[in-house]
Formats: C-alpha cells, structure tokens, sequence
C-alpha cells in the first residue's frame, strides 16, 4: 500500500471517462475479443474512440439500455468481452432488470462502464445525475463495483476488467479532476491503498471525493488532526480488512462519495464496522435528495461534498471518540 507526501501536489487533471475510451482504444489491438456496445452517446462516453480503431466491432444499440444489455449477455455467451456504455443513470436505472435478470444472474462475462456518474454532470440536472447507482449496482450478487479515483487508476481498472471473467460495474465522471496514483498502478479486485497516514481519524473516499479526502487531511493538518486517507476505490468486494485496520488504528472513520449517503459507501462501511468494530461514523454524501441543474464546483458546495465539508465531518465524529 503507498502513501503519498504528507501535502499533496496534484500534477495534473484528466477525465475518468476520456481515459476510458482511452485505454479501450488501447486494450482493442491486445483483445481481438473485445467488442464495444453505445446506447447512441459514444461521444460523451468516450467509446467513439474504440469505434473509429475497430469499426466491425462496435455496436450503437441507439436509445435502447434495456437492449444493449440484452445483446450484451448474448455476445458474452457466445465467447465475447462486451464493453456496454451510456450514462449511469441509464445503465443502471432503466435497465436494471435486463441486468439482473441477464448478466448478474448467469454470472456473464460483461463490462458496464457507465460515465456521468454523480451530481457533477452538472447543468444535465437530477433527471441525468445518477445518485442511486452504487446502490443499485451493489446489491446484484456475482457484480464487482468499481469507482476509480483517477485517470491511472481508470486505465488500470479497465485492463483488469478486460481480464477478469464476470460481470464488472465500473463508474465514470464526466469533468477531470486530479491525478492522485502514479502512471504504472496496478488495479486488483478488493485491495484498496492508504494514500495518506494518520492516527486521529481516518477519511475513506471513492472517486472524485478521494482527492477531497485528502484536501481535507491538509486542511485537518493545519488544526493539528492526522488524518489517514483511503481511497476505497473497489466497492464491491470491498477492502474490509482495511477498513477494520483503520478502525482500530483512528477510532473512527469518514466516508466520503459523490452518491446519496444511504446505499453506497457509507452503508459499506458502516456493514463492516457494525459487525467487526464499531466506532464513530460520519456519512459525507447526498442527504436523500436528488440533484439538481448547476455547475458540477458549485453543486458540490451545495451538497456538502467539499474538503471544508469532509474535514468538518472528521472534527465532529472524533468530538465522539470514546463514548458510549
């Protein structure tokens, strides 16, 4: 597990979703089984990349998620690695049958990368901004879900996922945010790192809302709080003995995401904790709400989804360190 320096300086900013279609272009020529499936928005999901290199091995279903799962599965039987994409509140809404009844069930072979995850795509507003989806995704048996928290992790995540044989739920963003991991990290199913040591209280976030995480430690830091930082980025298995391990070590944990608090990674943890060690919890996420049309900066401070809001949460919880 690396740790990263005890301020970090974010070198860069890439979008989840562009290093997507980035690395599917890439993992095209080394999988001639790979075949990429569009519910007519390759442009905003990035799969337009992996169309224009391989032609014969794209599919857009147009405006039919339900159909794109369908044909999914179909192809995963008939020995494929299907790569199915569309925003996430469309992969996992509205064809949430077809995935269950199809892919999870029989345990196929098949890839959902959905991009657009979270309140961040911003002026799209609630109908398009998938809050729900951790949840959704989560509760399938045979499912892994996934969140990266960066542009490397992304294209690692995405190599694993072409190797693995089962079905994978992978999110996307659709603004960039920075780069946290190194060019050469590896992805492995269950396994998530500590970025940052502490022993005050720990800050465990997935996705955009680990580089938050760790803003709030510098921020924590200036009050004289150690945080330590998790990127929880493997949601479903998900790295309990390390959640445990911070547990012990901080006495209690924040979670952080870009989702409704009820569903997601805070429910996670909180399983986790509830039966293996308790301790104080704070949920940083959407409070039963959904979102709204603005920009992606301004919606996050609306919701509560800053640094200042996360470091806010680990003062308070540690104010519960020891009672009973």
């Amino acid at each position: 597990m690396g740790t990263l320096p005890e301020t970090v300086q974010f070198p860069a900013k890439e979008s989840t979703r562009v290093e997507y279609g980035k690395a599917l272009a890439q993992l095209g020529e080394e999988y001639p089984g790979i075949v990429v499936l569009d519910a007519d928005l390759s442009g905003s999901t990035q799969t337009n990349r992996f169309a224009k290199a391989f032609r014969d091995r794209f599919f857009n279903v147009g405006i039919a998620e339900q159909d794109m799962m369908g044909t999914a599965a179909g192809l995963a039987l008939g020995g494929k690695i299907p790569f199915a994409s569309t925003f996430a509140i469309f992969a996992t809404g509205r064809a949430w049958e077809q995935i269950r009844q199809t892919i999870a069930y029989g345990n196929l072979n098949v890839k959902i990368v959905a991009s657009h995850g979270g309140i961040t795509v911003g002026e799209d507003g609630g109908s398009h901004q998938s809050v729900e989806d951790f949840a959704l995704m989560r509760v399938l048996p045979n499912m892994a879900v996934l969140v990266p928290a960066d542009g490397p992790e992304t294209r690692a995540m995405v190599r694993w996922a072409a190797a693995y044989e089962g079905p994978v739920y992978i999110r996307t963003s659709r603004i960039p945010f920075p780069v946290i991991h190194a060019e050469d990290f590896t992805f492995e199913l269950g396994q998530s790192h500590i970025l940052r040591e502490g022993g005050d209280v720990t800050l465990a976030g997935i996705g955009l809302m680990v580089h938050q995480c760790l803003a709030a430690a510098d921020l924590l830091a200036k009050q004289g709080i150690a945080a330590r930082v998790l990127n929880l980025s493997s949601l479903k298995p998900l790295d309990w003995q390390l959640v445990v391990d911070s547990a012990r070590r901080t006495g209690c944990l924040v979670t952080a995401e870009e989702h409704l608090a009820t569903g997601g990674l805070g429910s996670a943890v909180s399983e986790v904790l509830s039966e293996f060690y308790p301790v104080p919890l704070r949920r940083v996420g959407l409070k039963d709400t959904f979102g709204m049309s603005g920009k992606a900066e301004e919606l996050l401070k609306h919701f509560g989804l800053t640094a200042e809001d996360i470091a806010r949460a680990a003062t308070a919880v540690r104010a519960r360190k020891g009672r009973p």
